[in-house]
């Protein structure tokens, strides 16, 4: 029996699930099918007459042109992916094959929506690239650069910051920020009125968009440092609760972070959240390992190391510095007549007050029981650390208001300097040391300059005649 030829009726093309789409010389749509809908959120009549361009993910607009122009000079389109940007705000991805039709003047082109697929590829691939990152990374900066750079591939995320909570000092901090329009901000107190800080307190994620619905009054207002009207963030889940929150922002209005963002963003972050803080106990370790447990300063092992980094590159640039050893005066008595932990408290307040009284290139050392080291980089004369020697006798004068008590204590200070007294780390600590019981020994409260002449070594920059 002979069969005869059947023109399926036009509502067939209806029953498409992937997209048919002709564009005219100009770019512009002339007809989508029904399918478009589902793919790209918007009818066919919201489509037809509106440059294909407009609905292309901003970052793709470029090379889809290309494209767009190399298929119009005759070469047939397979495979091709790029991003569109959904009625709803959402990115998807989509794969095209098209051709150019002579005739027509039109370019016929079929689009697939690959976003589950590529989402699934995106995320086992993830999971690979965190699981290298924990361990390759050396530091936690260095972790937030990969975590930033794995979310990226899998939603927006040019602006990105991830905010840690330190629990003993009720702190919020932003150790990784990048933001187009703003600087990372200050510290601030979890029960700030941010949304960073909600999530921590409540341990639940936070979409805040203009789509999103209503947000619960008192959930606080889209984060630190920008206006931003798309913002996303999830809490950091570890062992000893939540530690933090990894946050996406955009200002942009072409596309908005979905239920999906939030889905995924949550997985990201529990594969995240114990490398992060398997690197704050690495830190953690080596932070104490090298310095004071009381008073937090470099302790004696640290400074060492630090004044013979230093004196190599005193010795390189031609500079100065100085060694100050510092005691107590009559520290014994403050621990005899009020205690241990008065003397702690003493301790503590002496090394802030030491801080205070020097630069941030410079080291403050606790090297013994009521016994400080101040290194001095880059002194341009002698009278400069004699300088800050007064400032910090000076600093002392005034009383450590310690657990109801007012008490007095003064310093008793040495002072080596290089070139002067030479360039062995261990003999410019013993010219500082016994100069320090010089002074002591001249009743205390006062700096004295070590008298041992060691070996000159004339800096460059002074003429020698």
């Amino acid at each position: 029996m002979k069969t005869g030829s059947y023109a399926p009726p036009d509502k067939i093309m209806d029953l498409l699930l992937d997209a048919v789409c002709v564009v005219d010389i100009q770019g512009r749509f002339v007809f989508v099918s029904a399918a478009c809908e589902l793919v790209f959120g918007y009818t066919p009549e919201e489509m037809v007459g509106r440059p294909m361009i407009d609905f292309v993910f901003s970052e793709d607009r470029a090379r889809t042109l290309e494209v767009a122009d190399n298929v119009v000079a005759g070469q047939p389109l397979l495979h091709f992916e790029n991003r569109y940007v959904r009625k709803d705000g959402q990115v998807v991805h989509i794969m095209w094959s098209a051709r150019w039709s002579e005739a027509d003047q039109m370019r016929f082109a079929v689009a697939r929506d690959i976003t589950d697929r590529k989402r699934a590829d995106a995320l086992q691939a993830s999971l690979y690239a965190i699981s290298d990152a924990a361990h390759s990374a050396e530091d936690l900066d260095v972790l937030f650069r990969h975590i930033h750079q794995i979310i990226g591939g899998l939603l927006p995320a040019a602006n990105f910051f991830v905010a840690l909570y330190d629990e003993k000092k009720d702190e919020l901090t932003f150790p990784y920020y990048v933001d187009e329009s703003g600087q990372a901000p200050a510290p601030q107190k979890l029960d700030s009125s941010t949304l960073s800080a909600e999530i921590i307190r409540s341990g639940q994620a936070q979409l805040a968009a203009p789509d999103a619905g209503e947000r619960q009054p008192g959930l606080g207002r889209p984060d630190v440092g920008r206006d931003s009207s798309n913002w996303l963030g999830v809490p950091l889940h570890a062992k000893k609760g939540v530690i933090g929150a990894l946050v996406v922002q955009s200002s942009r209005a072409d596309m908005r972070y979905t239920e999906k963002d939030i889905e995924l963003l949550q997985f990201i972050a529990a594969q995240i959240a114990p490398a992060i803080e398997r690197k704050q106990m690495e830190a953690w370790l080596q932070h104490i390992a090298q310095h004071d447990p009381l008073t937090g300063l470099p302790n004696r092992e640290l400074f060492h190391d630090r004044l013979q980094t230093a004196l190599l590159l005193a010795e390189r640039n031609q500079t100065r510095l100085a060694l100050l050893y510092l005691d107590l005066d009559k520290f014994k008595q403050v621990n005899d007549t009020l205690g241990h932990p008065v003397g702690d408290l003493l301790l503590q307040e002496a090394a802030r007050r030491l801080r205070q009284c020097v630069r941030d290139s410079d080291t403050v050392g606790r090297v013994g029981g009521d016994e400080f080291m101040v290194l001095l980089n880059g002194i341009p004369l002698r009278e400069h650390a004699l300088s800050i020697a007064e400032k910090i006798r000076v600093a002392f004068d005034y009383p450590f208001e310690l657990a109801g008590h007012s008490v007095h204590i003064s310093p008793s200070i040495g002072i080596a300097l290089y070139p002067e007294q030479g360039d062995d780390y261990k003999q410019l600590i013993r010219d500082a040391d016994e100069a320090m019981y010089d002074a002591k020994k001249k009743g205390g409260n006062r700096a004295q300059i070590s008298a041992r002449p060691g070996i000159l070594k004339e800096p460059r920059y002074q003429k020698t005649a």
